[in-house]
Order: C-alpha cells, then structure tokens, then sequence
C-alpha cells in the first residue's frame, strides 16, 4: 500500500506550483499531495467560522496551506486526516512575509489510500527574493472551477494598460478573498461589486462623518469593503454594482465587525487614502454573486438572528407603510412580502426604505434575497438588511427549478406558515401527539393547572366568527399592541407613545373545528388567520367596508378547508369560570400523499391472510 501511495503522489508539484508555473501545467495538472497535518484554528471574531490550517507533502517538500472555508466540509465529513493523501482540485500559491502558503479551494481525498505515516523526509521549500518567485497565482483547478479556465499571470511587459484587464501596480500579485489577513502587505485583488450601500451619515456628541460600503466577491469568498469621509467621496462614484475591479493596498485589513456585516468573513477592508481601484473589462471568470440558500421549510431550525439567503416566488406584495423608531423616533419606509416555495411553506420578508419604495416586481416573479436576517415573529420572519442584496427572476438554476414547479402545480397549492411552538416540547424538537376531539376530551388536555398540553389535531374548519375577526395593531416594529382611534384621524399606541396615521389589522379569530368524533373552538391569531381566508387582515377589513357580498364569500371560502393544527390547550378562568382555551400556534394544509400512505399503512394492519 505504500508503494501504491508512493507512485500517486506527483513529487516536484509544491515546487512547481510557487516557481515554475510552466512545469506545472505540463507535468502537474492535479497535484497529489499527503496531509501531513491538520490543525484548527480558533476563529479571530466572535461567530465566526472555523479555519483549518494544513501541511501538505509531496515528498520532496511540504508547504503550509490554509483551507478554504467553502472546503470545510472534508473535515466536517471525517475524510480529511492527518496521513491521508488528496488531489488538489483548487487552489491559490500566495507568499506572506517571505513564507510560502497554499490557499486550499478545492480538494478530494484519496479515501481508497487511507492513512499513513510521513512518507519519506520532505524539506521546505527555498525561500527567495521576492522578485525571483514567480507564483503560479492566478486560481488552477483541475475539473476548472466555477467553469474557470487556468490562466497564467501575464509577464509585466506585457500586461494590458489599466482597465483593460490587468492591476497597473507590478509589485503586487493577484490574491484570493480568502487569503487576506493583517499580515498581507503587496496584494491586489480582482473582485466583482455584488452589493454597494447607499451614503450614510452618522452625528455623534464628539464627532460626525459619513462612509459607505461595498461588498467584494471573487471565486475564494467576498469580503466587505468600507470608505469613510474623504475616501466616501474619493471612490462612491467610481464603485458601480455589478463591475469587477482591481483593488491594491494600502488598504487596510481589519478584524470584521460582524454587527454591522452579513458576510462570512473573519476580515474587512478600509479603503485608505492612496488604495489602487482599478476597473476590470475582464470578467468572466469572476462569479457574479454567490447565494448559499435555505429552503423556506427549514427556517424552523435556523436559529433567530442568522443570517441566510432565500429564492422564493412572490405570493403577496403589501402596500408601503411606515413604522417609527424607537430609538431615534425617525420614521422608516417598509414593505411586507410574501415568499413560498416548493417545501409548502410561506414566510413574510419585509424589506425597507428606498428597496421597499422602489419594489417594483409582480406577483409570481422569482427573487432571491442575499443576507436577510432571521426573526421569530410570528414563527419565522425574515428581514432584509442594509447590507444585503435582491434579485428579481435572476438567470440561475434555483429560479428555473421554482418557476418550472410553481407554473406546473405550485399554483394551486395552499401554503403553511412556521408555528411559534413554545413549551417544552416544541423546544425539544418533539413531535406533538396527533389527537382525535374525542381523545382531547377524554384524556383532559388543558385541563391542568400548571403547564400547559400541546397536541396536533387534524379538523375540518365549519364555521368562523365573523363579528370580531381582527384588531387595529400598532404599526412599530415589533410592537403590534392595539391602537385606539384618537378621532382625529390617527392612532395612539399607549405602549410606544405614539400616534399612527393608521393601523395595521391583525387576524385575532375563532374557528369551529370538527373531525369524526366532535368539534372544538380553537382561537388563531394573525398567521393562522392569513392562512385560512388567504388574505391579510387589512385587505378583509377593506371588504366589510366596501363589499360585503365579498367579504362573506372569502368567509365561505375558508369554510370546509382542513388542516393539521398545532394547539396549545390551557386553562384560564372567563368570568370567574374555569375554561379549557385552545390556541392554535400552527396549521398546515393537508398533503394528500403523506395521508393516503398512512392509510395504506392503517390497511395493512388489518390485512387478514
């Protein structure tokens, strides 16, 4: 097995790979290596993500390597072990402060070569004058990556002027995203503007200014990038969303300030006075940007605050509203989308000032959303952030894939909210009991004073109070108190101090469920209600105001839908009566499939030989 592991490894690629770009690509297309050590690094800010730092060998040298976090799942997966032996599919030569390191994008392990001991007496590499290395730095990989072709650094004499697709600036070499650190000095990057934010100003006792930021994306990782005063008016106008630019130090490489950034990123840059930012015409091999989706069924195990990207199709668009802060008391510009996708869920996404002003895109279009923030309101929620980015019907597989579902059937499907499942069981990630009305009568859930029971029950809606479907909320963020009518024209929330223009209405609603064997009155707020009339509050409101026919039609309409609800069963007392209230904290729509198996399966239980 040795000798076997021997004859893989391409002895002379390390070398190769830092001072002889031409041998490289003859001889070494796809360097094997042996992993002589891996070592984690602790993360340099707080959530951030874990580094893994290697020694790769090739018998006649090693080489320190660091690995890319996009390539961290070869250690998550247990395949990448010291002895092990990997082809290098990706990867970036980079010298820091004399010392030679490999930018690991792309690896496969050899897992039919196992492990072994060190093979042979690998020596470092020779260290030389940095003008005499000559690093193969621009990405190779061997099955081509992100579609890349290899490319070699053209020779200083021959490189293209400025913006014709080269950086003017020859001390300096290519690097990737990944690769910068405080430690960097000469470097340049090619990077493609995915996100550039709007001037912002801040006023405080001591000081004011103003910066903006850009988001910096090449096929290694994105970073953000930050302009304060004067460099706020040196370099706004020349970044433009979309277009690739060379971007040389000085520039500063600071510890990132995850408060204010999506990006999974350790670093950020702070553009400097004399920083080189040179407009790239090469392009293409730049990605244009880099979504790392979630599905909108597995929100309920995205923890709240994460930052996620998100591709659904637009169900529902609100109106433009305002909301007042809390803090400065400005009022801010918001709009409320709905989003479904394929997993038979829906999440409301609300998007803020100029974006929510400017949204133009129809229902049904596909969008995608890059760094929204993750709430719990109401379940699940997500919330654009100022740094973050949107893409109506963008030219990507995961469009396609949706378009193509929601044309052919998601049309006509209905769509479950994520239920705000509080107590112990939900917290557990335990399934709650399904239950018959017969079995929650019976075995008296709800009926203890202590804690409350928690079950599922699938019912058949039979009638809905229509007197009070619904209350005037408060339109702050996060507040939703009632709002009394001044009669003025506006709204007070006693809570936020606050008088609003108007309300935002809100489902507060009273179902009459029954299965086989009974009926329940169960009480659902705002979700639930959206779900069962598939409208929001505000548009019934509009109904019983100006059309009544139609605001009783939407009624008979929800009537006869059946669902699976999520219900919370607790005791209060109700005029100093002691009462069983069932509160409905989700419901999902009947999914036919998964029914008729499990009566298949109660069919077979019975099956007489």
């Amino acid at each position: 097995m040795a000798d076997a592991a021997r004859s893989q490894i391409t002895q002379g690629a390390l070398n190769a790979i830092f001072n002889d770009p031409d041998r490289l690509q003859r001889d070494f297309p796809v360097p094997v290596c042996q992993c002589v050590q891996v070592k984690t690094l602790a993360s340099t800010t707080e959530g951030g993500q874990e580094r893994f730092r290697l020694v790769l060998s090739d018998i006649s040298n090693f080489v320190q390597s660091m690995l890319a976090t996009q390539a961290n799942h070869v250690v998550h997966e247990g395949k990448l072990k010291k002895g092990c032996f990997v082809r290098l599919k990706s990867y970036q030569a980079n010298a820091v402060k004399g010392k030679k390191i490999l930018i690991i994008l792309d690896i496969e392990v050899i897992e039919s070569l196992g492990e072994m001991e060190k093979i042979g007496e690998p020596v470092a590499l020779t260290d030389k004058e940095e003008e005499d290395v000559k690093p193969a730095n621009t990405t190779i990989a061997g099955n081509g990556f992100y579609g890349n072709k290899p490319q070699q650094q053209p020779a200083p004499q021959n490189r293209p002027l400025p913006s014709r697709g080269a950086p003017s600036s020859s001390a300096s070499h290519v690097y990737p995203i990944e690769g910068l650190s405080p430690y960097a000095h000469k470097w340049t990057i090619k990077a493609r503007v995915s996100h550039k934010s709007d001037i912002r100003t801040w006023h405080k006792q001591n000081s004011e200014g103003k910066l903006f930021s850009v988001n910096l994306l090449d096929e290694s990782g994105e970073i953000k990038a930050t302009g304060f005063n004067e460099q706020c008016d040196q370099f706004y106008d020349l970044f433009q969303e979309g277009s690739v630019y060379y971007i040389s130090a000085p520039c500063k490489v600071n510890l990132a300030k995850k408060q204010f950034s999506n990006l999974p990123n350790d670093y950020e840059l702070m553009l400097e006075r004399d920083t080189v930012i040179e407009k790239c015409e090469d392009t293409q091999e730049v990605p244009q940007v880099r979504y790392n989706f979630t599905t909108i069924g597995a929100l309920q195990d995205i923890e709240k605050d994460s930052t996620i990207d998100v591709i659904g199709v637009l169900k529902e668009v609100a109106e433009v509203t305002q909301i007042v802060s809390k803090t400065t008391q400005k009022p801010f510009d918001k709009r409320e989308l709905t989003l479904v996708d394929d997993t038979g869920y829906s999440v409301r996404l609300t998007i803020w000032g100029k974006t929510a002003t400017a949204f133009d895109a129809s229902p049904e279009a596909i969008v995608a959303f890059k760094g929204t923030k993750v709430g719990d309101f109401g379940g699940r929620s997500l919330s654009l952030l100022s740094s973050g980015s949107m893409a109506v019907d963008p030219d990507i597989p995961e469009a396609h894939k949706l378009k193509g579902w929601y044309d052919s059937q998601g049309r006509m499907d209905s769509f479950a909210s994520h239920s705000n499942m509080a107590g112990a069981g939900a917290a557990g990630g335990q399934k709650d009991p399904l239950k018959t009305v017969h079995q929650v009568k019976e075995e008296q859930l709800g009926m203890s004073s202590e804690n409350p029971d928690y079950f599922s029950m699938k019912g058949t809606i039979v009638y809905i109070k229509q007197d009070t479907f619904s209350y005037p909320a408060c339109l702050s963020e996060g507040c939703n108190k009632k709002v009394i009518d001044v009669g003025d024209g506006t709204w007070r929330c006693e809570k936020c101090d606050i008088n609003h223009p108007k309300p935002e209405h809100r489902y507060i609603m009273s179902l009459n469920v029954n299965d086989h064997t009974g009926q329940l009155w169960l009480s659902c707020f705002d979700d639930v209600g959206r779900l069962v009339m598939g409208m929001s509050a505000d548009q019934l409101m509009e109904l019983k105001e100006n059309d009544t026919v139609a605001m009783e039609r939407a009624f008979e309409d929800a009537n006869c839908k059946t669902f699976t609800f999520k219900i919370r069963a607790k005791t209060d007392s109700f005029q100093d009566q002691q009462r069983v209230r069932y509160q409905v904290m989700g419901a999902v729509p009947i999914n036919f499939t998964v029914e008729a198996h499990k009566l298949a399966d109660l069919i077979k239980l019975y099956n007489i030989d």
